[in-house]
């Protein structure tokens, strides 16, 4: 009895997900890819799966990583000293050789090769190949050194990679152009999701990260806000509600919804298969941003 209840709850939670699978069927969905989830094996496993899942099912999925504890790490063993300001990496021309190498080279392949071992098809790339991200070294405020502004998105190669079937796997390490043509420049992960989400005209941005959502306590994991519309962000911030490393994350989601992105999501990338519980079950998992 209790086995013939497992499968009748199973088949409940398909044929409950199916309207929100055939809402996305050859929508696009842009997810960032970072935080505790890279971390865990399990996690890492679960993200795959859910990745692969929504590829399966015809969703045009486009994943986006960072690799920030990568980084850090390899800077750890050349003895090279980590500088932050307001949150973004100080990148010298020596940071950046590492960020390249580790982003685009291990992290991207290892994410890409998890993908094709777990059934998947995956095509890895980083900004600079085919010029899709373009971007200006940032001026204004404190020198950051090789942090760049995306200034172009040059959607052509992903058209054609999901085109094919495959998930395109995307470092977020840019073409320099203006004083640094042709040099790699480095870019928040967030950024890079949000301005390819606007570029391809995604149905969805999804932001991973290590915490429920935007809280309304950030001391109590109890009063996540679910739902909240984008012109309301704004106050959030001016209440305190917004703090810290979730100003950014907001502002991300604010820039794709301004740029034609239907729906933002910031969800908890340290539960299980947070994706598909956000996208495919009427209560999510996480806190949804609508125009």
């Amino acid at each position: 009895m209790k086995e013939q209840f497992s499968s009748e709850a199973r088949a409940g939670i398909l044929v409950n997900a199916l309207p929100y699978i055939q809402n996305f069927q050859d929508k696009i969905i842009v997810v960032k890819y970072g935080g505790n989830a890279m971390q865990s094996e399990e996690l890492k496993k679960a993200v795959i799966d859910d990745i692969i899942l929504m590829a399966c099912v015809g969703i045009r999925t486009v994943l986006v990583h960072g690799g920030g504890p990568e980084i850090e790490a390899m800077l750890k063993k050349t003895g090279k000293e980590s500088k932050f300001i307001n949150g973004l990496r100080y990148t010298d021309e020596e940071t950046m050789d590492i960020v390249q190498m580790v982003l685009c080279g291990k992290v991207n392949k290892a994410i890409a090769a998890l993908i094709e071992k777990n059934g998947g098809r995956a095509i890895g790339l980083c900004g600079i190949d085919d010029g899709m991200l373009k971007a200006r070294r940032m001026k204004g405020g404190e020198d950051l050194g090789l942090v760049g502004e995306i200034e172009q998105v040059n959607t052509s190669i992903l058209t054609s990679i999901l085109n094919s079937g495959a998930i395109p796997v995307v470092s977020s390490v840019a073409y320099g152009t203006g004083e640094d043509e042709g040099k790699a420049l480095n870019i928040n992960a967030d950024i890079a999701a949000a301005k390819i989400a606007s570029a391809l005209g995604a149905e969805k941005l999804v932001l991973m990260t290590d915490v429920r959502g935007i809280l309304r306590d950030i001391k109590d994991e109890n009063s996540l806000i679910k739902s909240v519309q984008r012109r309301e962000l704004d106050s959030l911030k001016k209440e305190g509600v917004l703090t810290k490393g979730m100003i950014p994350k907001a502002e991300c989601c604010a820039m794709a919804l301004d740029g034609g992105v239907k729906k933002a999501h910031i969800i908890d990338g340290r539960l299980p298969h947070a994706i598909l519980i956000e996208l495919f079950t009427d209560e999510g998992i996480g806190t949804m941003i609508s125009p």
